[in-house]
């Protein structure tokens, strides 16, 4: 009983171990660089509580312009869509940049049917039911699933895929899920980083 009064006083005193150390931000492209229009402010920010992995589910070729395609889809989301923005808050490039897309403080968008309030929303550019994700974009996807894994105190847990929530959809795709998600081997890695 002694021995256990003493570890936490000894926790409360902050003499349990250092702290954990902090994951660095990757480096990420901003909206501003990517020639992207700054969304309207969100009235509720919302709490980061998972981060869900998706592909673009369409044929990504090689040489395409990152930007422009982001202009696209922004554009898409707010006139066609009406949404505020692009539904996710990130975008990785198949060279592994990290594009910075809607505001994390704002809930992302979906076609399908699961509500993305509290998630951090990240896709990956591709089809991966048809391509595979290259290996700088599962670089980059597990560095920036453990920074904001960290950033918002979470536990590999709280990872997921689109698919995960929602029974109408395929995405992020075979060849990324089935690999990578399923086997373990994506939290594997970021709990390395963590």
């Amino acid at each position: 009983m002694k021995a256990l009064a003493l570890a936490l006083l000894l926790a409360l005193a902050g003499c349990a171990g250092p702290p954990p150390a902090p994951v660095p931000a990757p480096p990420i492209v901003a909206v501003e660089a990517w020639g992207g229009a700054t969304a309207p402010a969100s009235a509720a920010p919302q709490r980061i509580t998972h981060i869900t992995l998706h592909h673009q589910g369409e044929i990504w070729h090689d040489g395409a312009d990152v930007p422009a395609y982001l202009r696209r889809l922004q554009q898409w989301s707010r006139q066609t869509k009406h949404w505020s923005d692009i539904p996710y808050h990130y975008v990785i490039a198949p060279d592994g940049r990290i594009y910075a897309a809607r505001p994390l403080a704002q809930a992302g968008d979906t076609n399908t049917e699961y509500d993305p309030r509290g998630h951090a929303l990240v896709m990956l550019l591709g089809n991966f039911e048809e391509q595979q994700p290259t290996p700088a974009q599962l670089d980059a996807a597990v560095a920036l699933t453990a920074w904001l894994a960290h950033t918002h105190h979470l536990g590999v847990d709280a990872i997921a895929s689109h698919k995960d929530f929602s029974h109408q959809t395929v995405c992020p795709g075979r060849n990324f899920y089935d690999a990578y998600l399923a086997t373990g081997w994506f939290k594997a890695e970021v709990a390395r980083k963590l």
